[in-house]
């Protein structure tokens, strides 16, 4: 983060007391790859000694805001005015935007973006998790999930899919995913019920993204809904 003078973990690759076993950077790096799909998040590593972090949960669980604080975080933004000057002892805490768990090792996991987040039914469920499991599928090459209004679950949860090329597909349907086919896929990875996808989306495009290569879920979330009321015109 550029609020956070760049990064607050690390994740150890090489550890040299492996040496002696013989273990090498290979291995360690496919231990590491295992748990990249991990329903609780991508692991990031551990905090930097001089950077303290903390989630602050919204209800019962261990998930929540992952917040920061130590001499490592900015001041203020240029030309701010600020109405509480900020403690000498660094007391101030930096949401961080992000959403995620700190495990019993100290590691942090992370689980997506505060405002990519989707309620649905009463349900948090965070994209980036979901994209995780349609990832998986051979016939996949891109994905990103989003939440469009829903008078009855407040948002329902869609799934744009991008088709892998040299993949046959037998389960189209009017420019459509089979939707049984997927969500089957999604139960038998064990995904819960309230997160799997209630539309599939076929997108031929590329999806929007940022100067830096980030998905624009915004955009893509305007296009949709663009979309889903073309075809909804046309019945």
């Amino acid at each position: 983060m550029t609020e956070t003078c760049s990064s607050l973990t690390f994740l150890t690759l090489y550890k040299p007391t492996q040496e002696a076993t013989g273990q090498s950077f290979m291995m360690v790096s496919k231990t590491r790859s295992n748990i990249i799909h991990h329903p609780q998040g991508v692991c990031v590593g551990k905090a930097a000694p001089h950077v303290e972090l903390k989630i602050c949960a919204d209800g019962s669980g261990h998930v929540g805001r992952i917040l920061t604080r130590g001499p490592h975080v900015m001041l203020r933004y240029w030309d701010q005015v600020l109405t509480n000057p900020l403690d000498q002892r660094n007391e101030v805490w930096l949401d961080t935007g992000d959403i995620g768990s700190i495990d019993h090792d100290g590691n942090l996991w992370l689980l997506g973006r505060t405002n990519g987040r989707i309620k649905s039914g009463g349900e948090n469920i965070y994209p980036e998790e979901v994209e995780a499991i349609l990832l998986e599928h051979p016939g996949i090459a891109g994905v990103v999930i989003v939440g469009i209004p829903d008078v009855r679950l407040t948002e329902m949860v869609v799934a744009c899919i991008q088709p892998r090329k040299d993949w046959q597909w037998s389960v189209w349907k009017d420019n459509h995913l089979f939707r049984e086919h997927l969500q089957q896929y999604c139960k038998d990875k064990n995904l819960s019920r309230f997160k799997i996808p209630k539309i599939f989306i076929l997108w031929r495009k590329p999806f929007p993204l940022t100067t830096t290569g980030k998905i624009r879920r915004d955009q893509l979330r305007k296009e949709l809904l663009y979309q889903l009321q073309s075809l909804r015109s046309n019945i």
